[in-house]
């Protein structure tokens, strides 16, 4: 067996390869042969040259660089046979500063930290970041993808509009959303790439000082990231409908989540089994209470669930202190699940038909009343939400059997 560290940068690799692991690491370091390689063709045959032939007992360790700087370095690995892990950024800092007593940081006292972890938690899966199979890994690719592009185009918007302001006034302020296969009708015809008389019509008759070409530059580069949206989403539609999510969206159904909030939340949970103990059940433990000294359950599947998707507090408590805040886990999560309470739980009108959303609701509506702060609100009930989503899955993955909402919340 033979552990390889790898701390990936833009263009480059830093390597530290063991075959057993060092007592002294603050030592080991200093007379350690590192090695760095390009990223390039002649740097991934040095890779696989230092590795030998014996790619089956090889594993690699990184950190999770997104999907622009690991995917390329983890796939080459991958591809001949070669086991990645992966480490999360925070427990390898404390990992390396406080277990190691490594220097100060660099690429090689981070790539001999992966390695010596990946030996320390070798038959430890918990302790890496958890595995996720290609289609997921796809899904998870596609939906940061969709995230940057919403991101890329709202300063767009918001350019043209202010130009808009002073040019065509009476539409500055227009709401246009594609419909169908179509790009949005107002800044389709804003770059001539639609016919609109209403819109001719409104600029005739506008007290505007004119439109200019920089607006329509505008207009046609957001006609074409919504259609690259599209695209997006089409691709996402085709990987979301393969039979092993059916029992994940059958789930998200009784929730009214959207098809860009499926494919988010798949691409954190999946599989589901990662959150339950080693039967294949939620893991729950008993201990004694802080304060009230009886045997208390804590539920450590659901936790961990809850933490992933960002809605988990963690405590931060000394002697009579005792604070809590919502850290770590997946910020688009979280963000998602705000908004879809925004749009699906909080208004009357809009409110899900369900008793899931009669529940939400309650709760909504009881924290308003009680005079908490709406953002609060929001954020309370989006965790009582992806609380009552664990047990969903509980039912329909782990006992199918039991009937749905048989637990409260």
């Amino acid at each position: 067996m033979q552990i390889l560290g790898l701390d990936i940068s833009k263009a480059s690799v830093s390597c530290c390869l063991l075959t057993e692991r060092p007592t002294e690491p603050r030592q080991f370091y200093y007379g350690c042969d590192f090695h760095k390689f390009q990223a390039n063709v002649f740097g991934i045959r040095g890779l696989l040259t230092l590795i030998g032939g014996d790619l089956a007992n090889t594993i690699a360790v990184m950190e999770p660089t997104g999907v622009n700087y690991q995917l390329l370095w983890g796939t080459h690995l991958a591809r001949v046979g070669v086991e990645v892990r992966l480490v999360g950024h925070k427990e390898l800092r404390s990992f390396r500063e406080h277990h190691l007593g490594l220097p100060d940081k660099d690429d090689d006292a981070d790539a001999l930290a992966l390695a010596i972890y990946g030996w320390d938690y070798l038959e430890a899966p918990r302790r890496f970041v958890q595995a996720r199979t290609q289609p997921i890994v796809e899904i998870r690719r596609l939906v940061l993808r969709l995230s940057h592009l919403n991101r890329v185009q709202s300063p767009i918007i918001n350019r043209a509009r202010q130009d808009l302001a002073w040019q065509f006034p009476e539409a500055a302020l227009v709401r246009s959303v594609r419909s169908g296969e179509k790009v949005p009708l107002f800044w389709g015809w804003l770059c001539g790439q639609r016919p609109s008389a209403k819109y001719d019509l409104m600029l005739e008759q506008s007290i505007g000082l004119g439109i200019d070409e920089g607006v329509r530059f505008h207009a046609a580069r957001i006609c074409d990231i919504q259609r690259e949206e599209m695209v997006v989403e089409f691709q996402l539609s085709l990987l979301v409908s393969e039979p092993q999510f059916l029992p994940y969206r059958k789930v998200f159904a009784r929730f009214g989540f959207g098809r860009r909030v499926e494919a988010l939340l798949l691409s954190q949970i999946y599989p589901f089994e990662n959150y339950l103990a080693a039967d294949g059940k939620p893991d729950v433990k008993i201990r004694n209470g802080r304060l009230s000294h009886k045997p208390t359950k804590r539920y450590l599947s659901q936790r961990r669930f809850c933490k992933a998707l960002g809605c988990a507090p963690s405590q931060e408590s000394s002697g009579d202190i005792n604070r809590s805040r919502v850290s770590g886990g997946s910020d688009l999560c979280r963000k998602a699940l705000w908004l879809w309470v925004f749009t699906r739980i909080e208004p009357q009108r809009t409110r899900l038909n369900n008793e899931i959303g009669s529940r939400l609701g309650e709760i909504m509506d009881a924290e308003k009343l009680s005079g908490r702060p709406v953002q609060l609100v929001r954020s309370r009930v989006a965790a009582k939400a992806v609380k009552l989503l664990f047990k969903e899955l509980v039912h329909e993955l782990v006992y199918p059997q039991i009937s749905n909402l048989e637990s409260k919340v």
